[in-house]
């Protein structure tokens, strides 16, 4: 349970149901940093909220057939192509659609 911040509400529970509890959530996401975990129990039932670690975001572009997240590995033709590409702009024009549910 170390460095996980743990909020127990509604009830006691013993260290070794928190610690379960913890193993459950590293075991749901391996290799995420576990923050914190919100216990509410409610009788017999417990709710867990679990909070992680967020990851970093790479972003991934297709580029002529290859998903890439860099450009360390292309030659000069292929980089080329990468600063013509042409980047649209996404407007709020679309304000007067509308979809009727059916």
């Amino acid at each position: 349970m170390k460095n996980v911040k743990i909020t127990t509400t509604g009830g006691i529970l013993t260290d070794s149901e928190i610690q379960a509890y913890v193993d459950r959530g590293r075991e749901l996401k391996p290799g995420q940093k576990l923050l914190s975990l919100d216990i509410s129990v409610d009788g017999d039932y417990v709710d867990l909220s679990y909070q992680y670690e967020d990851r970093p975001f790479e972003r991934i572009r297709r580029i002529t057939g290859y998903l890439v997240g860099t450009l360390d590995r292309f030659n000069n033709a292929k980089r080329a192509e990468v600063l013509d590409r042409v980047t649209h702009d996404v407007t709020d024009d679309c304000e007067d659609v509308y979809v009727d549910a059916v």
